[in-house]
């Protein structure tokens, strides 16, 4: 386990409640709460952002001339080849960057050192997995438009797990997981994979055997063993899901060369408007406090989709803290050790109840809405598993979250959502039934198929790895309550309902016992916490 960063000031990351009363924020969807807390309650807030590094665009062209465990990228070029430029999609990072985008910085990088070589067969493709294709227009945002407008459509395009003709099978590994990849990239004499790492899961192999892949190599990873085994998804030495995609990345290796470049940001999450959100409350100053109340009275009022427009417009003004090129494992690991040196707070023990807000943004619903099945991952999923070591919250203990928990649904965008909400957990929430039964029938769903590769739909089996993500924290839990929740939605889902903070401590009292010890978990900004 790597020890946090000296250079970042954790002194206020926990901070125990010490008079009854006193108010927090939390998220709430598109809107806020201000709730008070028991005494004792323990705070937890992210760290600080790091500092960004002064020249992001010379620090990528050392990256690319000192790479880690291979040559220059400029040794490996010559007149003629055949590359490929593969890049994370949309769901990353969130909020999504003020211009100009990472992607941009290194692709244009990338363009010129080929151009420089002689190699003009490269194409750029967005390694969307099974996530909806990304717009011309989100694209033209992330690339720029002279990157755009040189690739777009033709050399520039969504992989397509669907396309019988552009995917081929390399082999399996030793359990017999079959690895299939991208035509363009197999046949490729170069892949460049340009990565963005907001959380520790991400990238290294998982970046090729996720994003440039079919159904058909994605259920074995995505699968209800392998995330009800996960011991922690944010501890890549103890993920089962992170072995499985480096025994298929080793079979990846065997046919196809590849050179990854990966990245990491720090915690500005908030552009002007929103940057009391980047301090804990008892340092605003009053033209915080203004704003902050303002701003939670303003978003009470407006009608839901113009307040889905507000936050959806937000460009986060992230700072790059680091930037690593060469050998895939050794490339990641580096990555690795950047984003816990931003996100890790050390905290001493478990706690009997974890209260937590539910922001607004998964990876999921970027310029869409967070349906019921979001706000579950974003909660006993992703929120839960914010972790290493151990959760924040003890075997058998409480969690609460506040989400208005609405039953919106983007029919574009999820249209299979609709009916695993509707018909699939009308029947069962129980993900081994779901699996057996359902999953099967959804993954070769011919209109979910087609919606997916013509249109901008996620594929008609997305939902179940949602709800997969899910499943170890809310077995873990004794129960979840949700403050300000849809009464239906909730007990669709399985959750209890309270229409406060404080109504839902007094309920988690008779699972717990009448004194329990309670944190907070203060996010976003992302943070990691090392349970000790």
């Amino acid at each position: 386990m790597i020890a946090p960063a000296p250079d970042i000031d954790r002194s206020s990351c926990i901070y125990t409640v010490e008079k009854e009363g006193e108010h927090f924020v939390f998220h709430s969807g598109e809107q806020f709460r201000w709730e008070p807390l028991p005494r004792g309650t323990r705070v937890i807030y992210p760290p600080p952002p790091l500092p960004s590094l002064p020249d992001p665009d010379q620090a990528i062209e050392d990256a690319l001339n000192n790479p880690l465990g291979s040559e220059p990228l400029s040794a490996l070029l010559r007149p003629g080849m055949k590359v490929t430029i593969a890049f994370d999609d949309i769901s990353l990072p969130l909020p999504p960057m003020r211009p100009p985008d990472i992607r941009r910085r290194i692709i244009e990088k990338l363009l010129d050192r080929l151009g420089r070589a002689g190699v003009d067969d490269v194409h750029l493709v967005v390694a969307i997995a099974l996530h909806r294709k990304m717009t011309a227009a989100e694209l033209r945002e992330i690339l720029g438009p002279k990157v755009f407008d040189a690739f777009w459509p033709k050399r520039l395009y969504n992989h397509d797990a669907e396309d019988p003709q552009g995917n081929v099978l390399l082999g399996t590994t030793d359990r017999g997981e079959e690895v299939w990849i991208n035509r363009r990239v197999a046949e490729s004499d170069l892949l460049i994979y340009v990565n963005i790492n907001l959380v520790t899961m991400d990238g290294g192999h998982k970046s090729i055997n996720t994003g440039l892949t079919t159904y058909r190599t994605i259920r074995h990873h995505h699968n209800v063993h392998t995330l009800m085994h996960c011991k922690s998804y944010m501890d890549p030495a103890n993920s089962m899901l992170q072995r499985t995609c480096e025994r298929m990345g080793a079979v990846v290796a065997r046919h196809v060369r590849s050179f990854h470049i990966e990245t990491t940001v720090n915690s500005a999450a908030f552009p002007g408007l929103f940057t009391y959100l980047q301090k804990p409350e008892r340092n605003w100053n009053a033209f915080d406090a203004m704003n902050f109340h303002a701003s939670r009275i303003g978003l009470d009022i407006l009608p839901y989709e113009i307040r889905r427009r507000i936050w959806m417009s937000q460009r986060a003004p992230y700072g790059m803290t680091s930037v690593q090129a060469g050998q895939t494992d050794l490339v990641h690991d580096r990555t690795v050790a950047n984003v816990i040196r931003q996100q890790a707070v050390p905290v001493n023990g478990p706690s009997d109840i974890v209260v937590m807000g539910i922001p607004y943004l998964c990876p999921y619903n970027v310029n869409s809405i967070m349906n019921p099945l979001l706000q579950w991952v974003n909660s006993v999923g992703y929120g839960f598993n914010l972790y290493r070591g151990q959760p924040l919250v003890r075997k058998g203990g409480v969690l609460i979250i506040t989400h208005p928990l609405y039953k919106r649904f983007h029919a574009e965008h999820h249209p299979s959502y609709i009916e695993f909400f509707d018909r699939v957990l009308a029947d069962t929430r129980d993900p081994a039934v779901m699996e057996r039964k359902y999953e099967q029938e959804f993954a070769e769903n011919e209109r979910y198929r087609r919606m997916y590769r013509e249109g901008h739909a996620y594929h008609g089996v997305h939902p179940f790895y949602m709800w997969y993500w899910g499943i170890y924290g809310a077995a873990w839990v004794g129960k979840v309550i949700c403050v300000g929740g849809d009464p239906f939605v909730a007990n669709r889902l399985g959750f209890g309902t309270a229409k406060s903070v404080g109504e839902a401590i007094e309920q988690a009292k008779d699972i717990v016992g009448p004194s329990p010890s309670v944190t907070c978990f203060h996010w976003p900004p992302l943070l990691l916490c090392d349970v000790h």
